[in-house]
């Protein structure tokens, strides 16, 4: 079993990777921006439960992320693999993920980060703004303001994972089929 985590700021194109690796590996995608959204959707316990912080403007505890990921394991998936897209953001995160593998047996095989410059996150999500709806995608100052956040709370994952050699970086820029060749490489070369 393959577990990875998709890493890069917001705008790398990890949401694209993530499903062209799924698709070719066979892997669980698991989004918690998708599994959020589903469990409120559905009005889950697990879903309410989140609502009630985010409805005040407050962080949704780990342990709530963490029975998410959980149950979305827990379902009956046939697949050689899961990639982790959008956790963890910190090395609290990093432990409990751990500490759910452990559970299963597993551990994360790699975290891959998507290396993409500044310039080209604000360019690729102001044009992303054009199709998305999102007003924040159209205001420079957030989009720079959330690359920020993403450096100082994601770092230290990385790190987390550099410890014993499972962090890697490859090229985030440059057409769709040159970074998932980047990525395939890089994958194909971990240990089954």
């Amino acid at each position: 079993m393959i577990n990875l985590i998709l890493f890069g700021p917001p705008g790398s194109g990890k949401g694209t990777q993530a499903h062209k690796l799924a698709d070719r590996y066979n892997f669980l995608h698991i989004s918690t921006g998708d599994l959020f959204r589903h469990e409120i959707g559905h009005n889950t316990e697990l879903g309410l439960e989140a609502m009630s912080y985010i409805s005040k403007g407050l962080l949704v505890p780990d342990e709530i992320t963490i029975g998410m990921l959980r149950k979305k394991m827990e379902e009956d998936h046939d697949v050689a693999g899961v990639i982790f897209d959008g956790f963890p953001r910190n090395v609290l995160q990093s432990e409990a993920l751990d500490e759910l593998l452990a559970e299963r047996d597993q551990r994360i095989s790699a975290l891959i980060a998507l290396d993409v410059d500044d310039e080209e996150i604000v360019n690729r999500i102001m044009e992303r703004a054009k199709t998305s709806g999102r007003p924040d995608d159209a205001d420079e100052a957030i989009i720079r303001n959330r690359i920020e956040i993403y450096k100082a709370e994601t770092t230290p994952v990385f790190d987390y994972y550099a410890q014993d050699n499972r962090s890697h970086k490859i090229n985030g820029v440059g057409d769709i089929e040159e970074i998932f060749s980047r990525l395939s490489e890089l994958i194909d070369s971990l240990p089954a």
